[in-house]
């Protein structure tokens, strides 16, 4: 079979895990498809803006007609996306008194599981499964039109260590490394190279060591920290969860309504007594230097480029950060070990 006859791209569309997802694969020969409840207009104008014609040989294949030919049948009744202007809580049982266990962020998706004829609902987004308030809650059709509006396209890892390189080729220089199952905001797609942004900085990923597919935000755990830490250390990392899903803001040092990276970090340590410098590289030099073995709660981890560091965001222990990432997640818990570490440090002396 001639090869550049095989190239094709299958929409689909599911929501699994409390993301809306529409996976792309372009391995196999056959028809587009998209599967939904309803004609997905709006979904191939979205998609639409990740494919360069100038710059990808597959272009024709990749049309408006094609995206919007077929549409096929799914339920998306179960379907909740957050309506809240910076979170929205999720509580182990239904109730204001009952303790939280997890953030949705606005615009972030769930799936329904049941409902409280008190008007709590149980939910599973991410990791998280437990009640919000449905007057919180956009479902039905009109979930399914915001879900097209606020949904993003991402690459998710598929080997176990990929770089993210300056130029689309196996001979640019190494942006960072990303690990498994790790998440990219895509900019743009082309054939054999997918351009994506992480934090503050863009690079090229290979195609086929990625997953592409548009999904929306997912809820965030927030279990307390319970061991290994000193009590300020708690409480800084405690005080950091509470503004998980708020906006990330260029140049932003407000905590509830816009930071950056290094905004947040100097907005966290100041309310416990720390003074910080404004700008990320600056914070990497206050204080002393540590291996990753050595990290507690509370200690700075800075990322970049190289040696070059724009990224910052603070050890909250079991191995994962909080930080301001980007205009599309904001303020987000994610692995540590997301993307190449440059520099930590502690800040903290006990």
């Amino acid at each position: 079979m001639n090869h550049s006859t095989t190239r094709f791209i299958k929409i689909s569309c599911l929501c699994a895990t409390g993301a809306l997802l529409f996976a792309l694969n372009t391995k196999y020969t056959s028809a587009e498809s998209i599967y939904g409840e309803q004609p997905l207009a709006g979904i191939s104008v979205t998609l639409d803006k990740y494919y360069d014609s100038a710059n990808t040989a597959a272009s024709s294949e990749i049309t408006i007609a094609t995206l919007e030919s077929s549409v096929a049948a799914y339920d998306y009744n179960n379907l909740g996306i957050a309506s809240v202007d910076n979170h929205l809580n999720i509580r182990k049982a239904p109730g204001e008194d009952q303790k939280i266990i997890g953030k949705l962020p606005k615009n972030a998706g769930c799936t329904i599981i049941d409902e409280d004829k008190n008007g709590w609902v149980k939910i599973k987004s991410g990791k998280v499964t437990g009640y919000v308030k449905k007057d919180f809650l956009v479902t039905g059709d009109k979930a399914v039109s915001l879900a097209k509006k606020v949904g993003s396209l991402v690459a998710t890892v598929n080997t176990q260590t990929l770089n993210v390189r300056q130029e689309p080729s196996l001979l640019g220089g190494v942006v960072t490394s990303v690990p498994s199952e790790e998440d990219m905001e895509v900019t743009s797609v082309t054939t054999d190279w997918v351009k994506v942004k992480i934090d503050d900085d863009e690079g090229f990923v290979a195609r086929q060591y990625i997953d592409l597919s548009y999904q929306l935000e997912k809820a965030v755990s927030v279990e307390e920290l319970t061991t290994g830490t000193s009590s300020v250390r708690a409480q800084m990392v405690a005080y950091a969860k509470q503004f998980l899903g708020n906006p990330y803001v260029w140049g932003g040092t407000s905590l509830t309504n816009g930071t950056d990276c290094s905004g947040f970090t100097l907005g966290i340590y100041s309310r416990f007594g720390y003074s910080l410098p404004r700008v990320s590289r600056s914070q990497a030099y206050s204080g002393a230097s540590i291996g990753s073995s050595s990290v507690k709660p509370g200690d700075l981890v800075f990322y970049g480029s190289g040696d070059y560091i724009s990224h910052v965001a603070m050890y909250i222990g079991n191995g994962q950060v909080i930080h301001a990432s980007n205009p599309r997640t904001g303020i987000k818990i994610s692995n540590m070990f997301y993307r190449s570490p440059i520099r930590i440090v502690k800040v903290i002396n006990d």
